[in-house]
């Protein structure tokens, strides 16, 4: 089958709808997989310590690891080409040297100043309590998240954001430190079989006060 790209913004964003049934035979490969999630990592982050991890469940073997810990979310996980985890490192901070490095090596920051920003930076993280962390990394990893299910778009595919899910287990049952990596959500990708549902929208001035 071959797969329909798109760089139509209304068709991504305005078409998007929750998908809960895949064409099973739709396989995504890993080096598609890799090139979404780059483009989804574009994302803004605090500070840009980028705490999105993911894990992509694709085999059998893994989905029926993973088909206890859905819920309600079975169909999704039986039916499409990936189950995406979305979580949280708790300790991505330690990544900031690799990243504000990597920034003054391609020329995108001075040296002086990747150096006052860590030393800023650094410390603070360092002092989160456990609870403004989670804080920070869910905001965070759930801007990757949103620009996944666009470019997921974007490459043919759609999505289902699914928060129904045993939190508690999921870390563990895929190799993951639970005390490190927190669950954010999950994300179903494939190639859809149903148009989904039309949905509603408050109105935007129901939901917006201006000062």
């Amino acid at each position: 089958m071959t797969n329909t790209k798109t760089n139509d913004f209304n068709e991504i964003v305005f078409g998007r709808k929750s998908i809960r049934a895949y064409d099973e035979t739709v396989k995504i490969s890993q080096e598609e997989m890799l090139e979404m999630i780059a483009e989804a990592t574009k994302a803004p982050s605090s500070v840009n310590m980028q705490p999105w991890r993911f894990v992509v469940v694709e085999s059998e073997e893994a989905k029926a690891k993973l088909l206890p810990l859905v819920r309600f979310n079975g169909n999704q996980n039986n039916t499409s080409s990936a189950m995406v985890l979305i979580f949280g490192d708790m300790n991505c901070h330690e990544y900031g040297e690799e990243i504000y490095g990597q920034a003054v090596a391609e020329g995108k920051m001075p040296s002086e100043v990747r150096d006052q920003q860590l030393a800023a930076i650094l410390p603070y993280y360092q002092n989160f309590t456990k609870q403004e962390m989670n804080d920070v990394v869910k905001i965070d990893s759930s801007l990757a998240a949103m620009q996944f299910m666009l470019v997921a778009r974007a490459h043919g595919y759609d999505t289902n954001a699914i928060g129904g899910f045993e939190a508690d287990q999921l870390a563990e049952a895929f190799d993951m430190d639970k005390e490190r990596y927190v669950p954010v959500m999950i994300l179903s990708v494939g190639k859809a079989v149903d148009q989904g549902y039309e949905s509603v929208r408050l109105a935007a001035d129901k939901v917006t006060t201006f000062k």
